[in-house]
C-alpha cells in the first residue's frame, strides 16, 4: 500500500463525500453570509465577529482540501473480497473478552472512520492489527497499558 493511499469502506467513502458536499455547499454559503454581516459592522481591525468568521473559513477550507485529497487517494474495499471468512477491513467481528467474560462486536475500519463510541476500530489499532486475517475460533492477545488482553473470535460478518 502506498503511503498516501487511504483505505476506506464503502460507507466511510460515502461519509467523506457527504461531509465534503456539506462543506462546499450549505456551510460555505452560511459562512459567506456571516462574513458579509460582519463586514457590515464596520472597522475590521477590532471586529471580533469578522475575525472569528475568517478563522472558521480558514479551518473549513483546510478541511475541504483534506477531504478532496483523501477521496482522491482512497481505495474502497469490501470485506467480502477475501471470501474466506477471515477478518478484513469492513468486517464486523464478534469477540469474547476472556478476562471479563463479555462479548463485544467491532467493525474494522480505516483510521479515518474509527469511532470508539460506535465500536468502529481502526485496522491500525492494536486490536485491529491482531484481528486482521483471523477467523472464527482464533484467539488473539493484545498488549494494553493494564496488561495483555485475550480475545476469542466468535463470528466474522462481511
Amino acid at each position: 500500500m502506498a503511503n498516501d493511499e487511504l483505505i476506506l469502506t464503502p460507507e466511510g467513502y460515502k461519509q467523506l463525500e457527504e461531509e465534503l458536499r456539506e462543506l462546499k455547499g450549505p456551510k460555505r454559503k452560511a459562512l459567506a453570509e456571516r462574513l458579509k454581516v460582519a463586514i457590515s459592522y464596520g472597522d475590521l481591525r477590532e471586529n471580533s465577529e469578522y475575525h472569528s468568521a475568517k478563522e472558521e473559513q480558514a479551518f473549513m477550507e483546510t478541511r475541504i482540501l483534506q477531504l478532496e485529497r483523501m477521496l482522491r487517494t482512497a481505495k474502497v474495499v469490501s470485506p467480502d473480497e477475501a471470501g474466506d471468512g477471515s477478518v478484513q477491513i469492513g468486517s464486523t467481528v464478534l469477540v469474547h473478552d476472556l478476562e471479563f467474560d463479555e462479548k463485544i462486536e467491532y467493525r474494522i475500519v480505516s483510521p479515518a472512520e474509527a469511532n470508539v463510541g460506535e465500536n468502529k476500530i481502526s485496522y491500525e489499532s492494536p486490536l485491529g492489527k491482531e484481528l486482521i486475517g483471523k477467523k472464527a475460533g482464533d484467539k488473539v492477545s493484545v498488549t494494553a497499558p493494564m496488561g495483555v488482553i485475550e480475545y476469542k473470535v466468535l463470528e466474522v460478518k462481511s
